[in-house]
């Protein structure tokens, strides 16, 4: 009985311990399976994501093709590595949000431009503003309409109006011998989206603004902006400053680099939570040449200027005066002007102050009197930061 008894409790024990080992293979397969559901859910939701935000971009293939038309007339990359990006920004009025402000004429011209230059190694990055009422040398551009405009001296934001970003390009080109590797179109509706994304922009108003024109009403002092705010803060000239397209540039100037400075601040690079609603404002209203219209082309771009500190990202307007014939037009100032383009082709250092004129400062004179000498400092130009605080 013993002995058989122990033969029972024994098959009972083996029993029980193939029943406990069949439970948990069932277990582990059906964790396993969740597991798997779970990661494939969240696989495809990040696929989803990355869809979306990769078909948000338009690419600029008739710009494309434009270029490489006139590619030989085009000015060669001198240092690898560095990257000159055209930003424009439109003042399209189609559109349901961009329709409020002001009438749909048809026609879309560059309400801003800005040459964005990021050196090799991604150590610095300069933004230097074009005026709009710049006198330029604009060349033959292609119309949307198919037809060829005729070589033509005029304001700046003409070739926008006439042949759109390639025209734009091309002109700059001629204008400064600086390879433009890349360009963006964003318009009101894409500014907007980008500044509520990432919770707004401070700005410091020495006097209340209350502009109709602009649709903008704010007091003085410390002031948080949201994108509508901040869309006619960066647009207004008649109750601003001297009223000047300078001036404003100016503003733009300081604006960008608070928006740089809280975009750094708030670690938004580096959150994904943060990073979405920003790259989908950042993409959603962006029309792009082909190698950046993509995610993939974006990051390309960008994943080394995350690390630009903020002293080194500076913001100038080209050294521009009155021209001589109309006061309502700028022309450049030479040779000033000149030597900040030298300096952008060869991807050699500018420095930038709030104190200098829009122009050399006597280190860049001294730079000129001694041309040979290597250590020489860079010359300065008016402008400011992105670790330069606006309220200061």
């Amino acid at each position: 009985m013993t002995e058989n008894g122990g033969e029972a409790s024994g098959w009972g024990a083996r029993a029980s311990g193939t029943g406990l080992i069949r439970r948990r293979r069932r277990w582990v397969r059906r964790t396993s399976l969740g597991v798997g559901v779970v990661a494939l859910a969240a696989l495809g939701a990040g696929w989803a994501v990355y869809a979306k935000l990769d078909g948000n971009i338009t690419p600029d293939e008739a710009a494309a093709a434009e270029l490489a038309r006139y590619e030989n007339e085009r000015p060669s990359s001198l240092v690898k590595g560095a990257r000159n990006i055209l930003v424009i920004g439109s003042d399209t009025r189609s559109g349901g949000d961009n329709r409020r402000y002001g009438r749909d004429s048809g026609t879309e011209r560059s309400d801003t431009t800005i040459l964005l230059h990021l050196s090799a190694g991604r150590r610095s990055a300069t933004a230097v503003s074009l005026p709009r009422d710049l006198m330029v040398d604009v060349p033959s551009c292609l119309r949307p309409g198919g037809e060829r405009t005729e070589p033509v001296f005029a304001m700046f934001n003409y070739a926008y109006e006439m042949g759109g970003s390639a025209c734009s390009i091309r002109t700059v080109e001629k204008l400064t011998g600086v390879r433009i590797d890349h360009h963006m179109v964003v318009d009101f509706r894409g500014f907007k989206k980008m500044v509520d994304a990432v919770g707004g922009v401070e700005v410091c108003l020495k006097h209340p603004i209350n502009d109709k024109a602009a649709k903008l009403r704010l007091p003085a002092g410390r002031v948080d902006l949201d994108g509508e705010q901040a869309l006619g803060y960066v647009r207004a000239r008649k109750s601003l400053g001297n009223g000047s397209d300078t001036d404003r540039m100016e503003r733009q100037q300081r604006f960008l680099g608070a928006l740089v400075n809280k975009v750094q601040s708030n670690d938004v690079l580096l959150n994904p939570a943060r990073l979405y609603p920003v790259l989908d404002a950042a993409t959603s209203s962006l029309t792009t040449d082909p190698a950046l219209a993509s995610l993939r082309g974006l990051y390309q771009l960008v994943r080394g200027a995350r690390d630009i500190p903020t002293e080194r990202v500076q913001f100038l307007t080209v050294p521009r005066e009155s021209y001589v014939y109309n006061v309502n037009r700028d022309q450049l100032v030479e040779p000033e002007a000149e030597r900040l383009f030298e300096r952008l082709r060869n991807d050699t250092p500018v420095e930038v102050s709030q104190k200098g004129r829009p122009g050399a400062s006597e280190a860049d004179a001294r730079d000129r009197r001694a041309p040979s000498r290597a250590s020489s400092p860079a010359p300065t130009f008016r402008g400011n930061t992105a670790a330069q605080d606006g309220c200061g």
